[in-house]
């Protein structure tokens, strides 16, 4: 459903971007003359984990994600630095959910012990640098580029409890980098902006138990969030 809902979007971009260069009129001809403009924004998400295991024939660990789909909502607020240059906050939530499998836990005596759903709903401030071509008619593609910074209202990371108990905790606070594409589609009054960007995890994410040989945590190395953001702005 999640790539149905990828496609859906990359065709609106084309379809929208072939209607702007039909209009023979150019729209909001003064648009990018302002220093500071305002939006808001809305669109869908897939993530998961990017899982480093330990080399160590001690743990004989198997562990994969199934990542599912999400959504994202939030405001813009941007400074123009130069005609193709511009720096964007863009302050949102973002949710979403994912499973964690621990296949070589996965014994019909204690079937719960393999898997942990793992549900995520954060704060995500970005900071991003937009690189924009020159506008032609009523486009204007560009590149996204900045780093954010991720607070996770679920992670348990001051649960008592971890998976000795059913509990999967992660790290509350999270950084990222992300990289992006997108257009600018210039209507008769408003500024549509659909994009699509990963998003990549800088730290590792996980809170370990507090065994350190616990046969969920103890074999990963390095856990972090990576996905795809589709986003459609109104500026």
């Amino acid at each position: 459903m999640i790539k149905k809902g990828f496609l859906f979007g990359f065709l609106l971009m084309i379809s929208a971007t072939f209607f702007a260069q039909r209009e023979r009129v150019e729209n909001l001809p003064t648009f990018d003359d302002r220093k500071i403009h305002y939006g808001f924004y809305l669109g869908i998400n897939q993530n998961d984990f990017k899982l480093n295991l330990k080399n160590s024939n001690v743990f004989n660990a198997d562990i994969s994600v199934e990542p599912t789909y999400g959504f994202n909502v939030g405001l813009i607020a941007e400074l123009r630095l130069h005609k193709n240059l511009s720096v964007r906050l863009e302050p949102g939530l973002v949710s979403n959910s994912k499973n964690i499998i621990f296949n070589h836990l996965n014994t019909s005596a204690n079937p719960q012990d393999s898997i942990r759903e793992i549900g995520s709903t954060y704060l995500h401030f970005p900071v991003v640098f937009k690189f924009s071509t020159d506008r032609y008619k009523n486009i204007r593609p560009y590149l996204l580029g900045g780093v954010s910074l991720d607070y996770n209202f679920s992670s348990n990371e001051a649960n008592q409890d971890d998976n000795s108990a059913g509990q999967f905790r992660m790290k509350t606070t999270n950084f990222m980098y992300e990289v992006g594409v997108g257009i600018d589609i210039y209507l008769a009054f408003f500024k549509f902006s659909p994009s699509i960007r990963g998003v990549f995890a800088i730290n590792n994410e996980i809170k370990y138990d507090d065994d350190p040989n616990s046969r969920w945590t103890a074999p990963i190395n390095f856990m972090g969030t990576r996905g795809i953001f589709l986003n459609f702005a109104f500026e």
